[in-house]
């Protein structure tokens, strides 16, 4: 998965590098009540004069509830932007209970040009090795086919909805606009990435803690991250109109905070925005147990599962050890990931099902069940039976030369908290190998101790299409293996039959 904290829409139509987080405008949301009083917020006088010291609840020469007057009609003078930045530092100040350290500089920038930035970040940022290691991940959630570029469908996607972003590398917010001549922005988006700047300032988002090393640990850290700043937004929202006046959009530039065309590969869009999704309520969670405090000590000690975001639990992984069985012709990417391998979790195995059943009519999950939240904070339902009871996965890819070119295959480890969690894990994902037309090969007899014991075949093989390959998919108590490689007979060599008394 590509590293970082990444911006999606809300609203897909289904039914940044490590040094940046981002935003894009939210709608909708249904977040509930998160319009709790600060308990520790100065009240400014009626006549709204600068206070002695720093107060919370007042930034730049401007209290939280001071009226302002910014006009977005035809863009935002320096004057202007000047307001519009320090009302809205100080309203974050009111609601997140964090005093801003400095001022956060606001530069704007066209979406081109962002295009441009991303596009050049990636190339020099992600080694040739990790873009193919990436690619086999990606494939094996059925997101991204064999002919595909993970790292150009995931830049697609970033590059059509992020609306603005903060740096820590830099301490400064970018909006991205398709009018940066006569610039506006969005009150959620100034918001959101306020919060960040004010986390970074706290807690220094580019230290190691936020920066995990597996798909799964990024999408925990950034339910941390991106909960907090739209539970922060959120308020905000639920003050406008009431207790707070807020600048408006004119009405001619809502494209400017709304995506061009929506994102090409609802797979990896999905995932993204889980954090985004589920982050509002675990922020919620730990607000309702300890307050602001709690949230402030998460900070301290990331999850590190998206597991934990989806469930609101302490749960954490169990360990998967993992014996090399493949040929000597068949490598791991050893400098790569954690030993080679990725984690992609319980998110990214529910955006699997749901993805092959819209696309495909695999009997996974039904579609709808996406849109279908089961709680008031969250935009989206991550939950589903074949993904619940997660308990660990660990996901190796091979390579081999073949002639002058390069062949690919992987093997994918997961564990479940009960044999019946792996049953229903395993039926899901044949039922995707079934809706993509894959065949049985008569099942080969196998031999007292080998991985399974079923006299079902447990090798499949998809024939054409961009992801034909072959699978070999066992079950053994609460542990699901799956093997891919591109024929039947490269299955044995990327992982060996082992016998019982081989570690697995």
């Amino acid at each position: 998965m590509q590293r970082g904290r990444v911006a999606v829409y809300p609203n897909p139509g289904v039914g940044e590098d490590s040094s940046a987080t981002e935003s894009a405008t939210q709608e909708g949301i249904g977040q509930g009540n998160t319009t709790d009083p600060p308990a520790a917020v100065a009240t400014p006088d009626a006549d709204f004069s600068d206070p002695a010291g720093d107060p919370l609840g007042w930034e730049a020469g401007y209290w939280y509830n001071e009226s302002i007057v910014v006009d977005q009609s035809d863009g935002l003078s320096d004057q202007e932007m000047k307001a519009y930045v320090g009302r809205a530092m100080a309203r974050v100040e009111y609601v997140r209970q964090l005093e801003f350290k400095s001022s956060v500089p606001v530069s704007v920038i066209s979406r081109a040009e962002y295009r441009s930035q991303r596009d050049a970040t990636g190339q020099s940022a992600e080694s040739q090795e990790f873009q193919e290691w990436n690619n086999q991940v990606w494939e094996a959630l059925f997101a991204v086919g064999e002919s595909e570029s993970t790292q150009q469908a995931i830049e697609q996607t970033r590059g059509s909805a992020v609306a603005g972003f903060y740096s820590p590398r830099d301490d400064e917010i970018t909006i991205v606009t398709e009018t940066p001549e006569t610039p506006t922005i969005d009150n959620t988006t100034l918001i959101h990435e306020l919060v960040h700047a004010v986390q970074d300032q706290h807690y220094d988002l580019t230290k190691d803690r936020y920066a995990a090393t597996t798909q799964d640990g990024q999408l925990a850290v950034d339910g941390l991250i991106e909960g907090d700043a739209r539970y922060v937004e959120s308020a905000y929202v639920d003050r406008c109109g009431n207790s707070w006046e807020c600048v408006e959009l004119p009405d001619n530039t809502g494209e400017n905070s709304g995506s061009s065309g929506g994102p090409s590969n609802l797979g990896i869009f999905v995932t993204i925005f889980q954090p985004y999704s589920d982050g509002v309520g675990y922020i919620n969670h730990l607000r309702e147990s300890g307050g602001w405090a709690a949230v402030n000590d998460r900070f301290d000690s990331p999850p590190v599962a998206s597991e934990q975001i989806i469930h609101r639990t302490d749960e954490t992984p169990q360990p998967i050890t993992y014996t090399d069985r493949s040929s000597a012709k068949w490598d791991r990417f050893e400098s790569v990931g954690q030993d080679g391998s990725d984690t992609v979790g319980e998110a990214s195995i529910f955006v699997m099902f749901w993805n092959q059943a819209r696309t495909v009519g695999a009997e996974t999950v039904r579609p709808q069940t996406l849109t279908q939240p089961t709680n008031q904070y969250d935009a989206y339902n991550y939950i589903a039976d074949p993904s619940t009871g997660w308990e660990n996965d660990r996901l190796f890819p091979y390579q081999t030369q073949s002639g002058m070119s390069t062949e690919y295959g992987y093997v994918w480890v997961t564990t479940w908290e009960s044999n019946e969690d792996a049953t229903e894990f395993r039926n899901a994902y044949r039922s995707i190998l079934t809706a993509r037309d894959a065949t049985t090969p008569t099942p080969t007899p196998q031999q007292p101790g080998s991985e399974t014991m079923n006299t079902e075949s447990t090798t499949y093989v998809i024939p054409d299409g961009s992801y034909a390959d072959a699978f070999r998919v066992t079950q053994d108590g609460t542990r699901v293996i799956i093997v891919n490689g591109p024929d039947v007979d490269s299955l044995d060599k990327i992982r060996s039959q082992p016998d019982r008394s081989a570690s697995s």
